[in-house]
C-alpha cells in the first residue's frame, strides 16, 4: 500500500513539474515576442532574444523539483524496506526451533561394548554419550544380541536372585538409583543400574547386569525411552 501511494505521488509530483515547465515558457516567449514587436527598430536581428533565460529558469525550477522529488523519494523507500527487517529475526528464531525438534526426535540406540566395558548412546550414526560400565562375571556372562529398553523405573527395589532377600530402594541399594531393564526370561530381569560401589565399575562382578556409577546412570535415564535397541557385542 505504502509502495502505490508513492508511485501516485511521483506520477502527480512530474504532471505538475511539466506543466508548470510548459507554462513558464509560453509566458517567456510571448513576452518576448511583444517586447521584439515593440522594439524591432532597436534591436538587431542578430540579437539573441530571452527565451535562453526562460529555459534556464526552467531548468532551475526543473533541478530544484527534481531533488525535492529525491529527498521524497528517500524517506519514502527508507519507510518500506525498515519494516519487513524486523521480522526477520522471528522467523530465524522459528526455523532454529524447528531444527533443535528435529534433532531430539531422531532415532537413538545403546551399543554395549563388552571389550572395553562401556555404553555408548547413539542419535543415528553419532555418539552423544559414554559411559563405563561394570559387566556379568564368569558363569553370569552378560547376554549378548540385540533387544529392547522395557523397562525404566527410579530408585528401584532388588531381590537377590540366589538367596531371595529383598533389598530397600535408595542411593545405597545394589541397584542403585536407576533401573533400565532390557532382557528378561519371565522370572528374571538383566539391565543397566546403577551401585553405591562405584569403584567396582569397569569390572566383571555383576550377575549379567551393566553396573554404571549413580551419576552415570542417571543421565542415561534421561537421555533414552522404553523400545529404544540396546544392541550387546564382544
Amino acid at each position: 500500500m505504502l509502495r502505490n501511494d508513492s508511485l501516485t505521488r511521483i506520477v502527480m509530483l512530474l504532471c505538475f513539474i511539466t506543466a508548470v515547465l510548459s507554462l513558464t515558457l509560453h509566458l517567456r516567449i510571448s513576452s518576448t515576442k511583444v517586447e521584439t514587436a515593440k522594439n524591432s527598430d532597436g534591436v538587431s536581428k542578430n540579437e539573441p532574444l530571452d527565451i535562453v533565460n526562460a529555459a534556464s529558469d526552467g531548468k532551475n525550477f526543473f533541478q530544484k523539483q527534481i531533488k525535492r522529488f529525491i529527498s521524497v523519494g528517500k524517506n519514502v523507500a527508507s519507510e518500506t524496506f525498515a519494516k519487513p527487517s524486523s521480522n526477520k529475526p522471528v522467523l530465524a528464531s522459528s526455523q532454529k526451533i524447528e531444527a533443535k525438534r528435529l534433532n531430539t526426535s531422531a532415532p537413538k540406540k545403546l551399543v554395549v561394548d563388552l571389550s572395553d566395558r562401556r555404553v555408548y548412546m547413539y542419535r543415528q550414526n553419532t555418539v552423544m554419550a559414554s559411559y563405563p560400565i561394570g559387566v556379568g562375571k564368569k558363569g553370569w556372562e552378560t547376554p549378548i544380541g540385540t533387544f529392547e529398553v522395557m523397562h525404566m523405573q527410579k530408585f528401584p527395589a532388588w531381590q537377590h536372585p540366589i538367596t531371595g532377600k529383598v533389598f530397600a530402594p535408595g542411593s545405597n541399594s545394589p541397584l542403585g538409583e536407576r533401573w533400565i531393564g532390557f532382557w528378561s526370561d519371565g522370572h528374571n530381569e538383566i539391565g543397566f543400574h546403577g551401585t553405591p560401589d562405584s569403584e567396582l565399575v569397569g569390572s566383571p562382578v555383576s550377575h549379567g547386569c551393566l553396573r554404571m556409577r549413580n551419576p552415570d546412570v542417571r543421565l542415561l535415564y534421561e537421555q533414552i525411552s522404553l523400545g529404544v535397541p540396546v544392541q550387546i557385542r564382544k
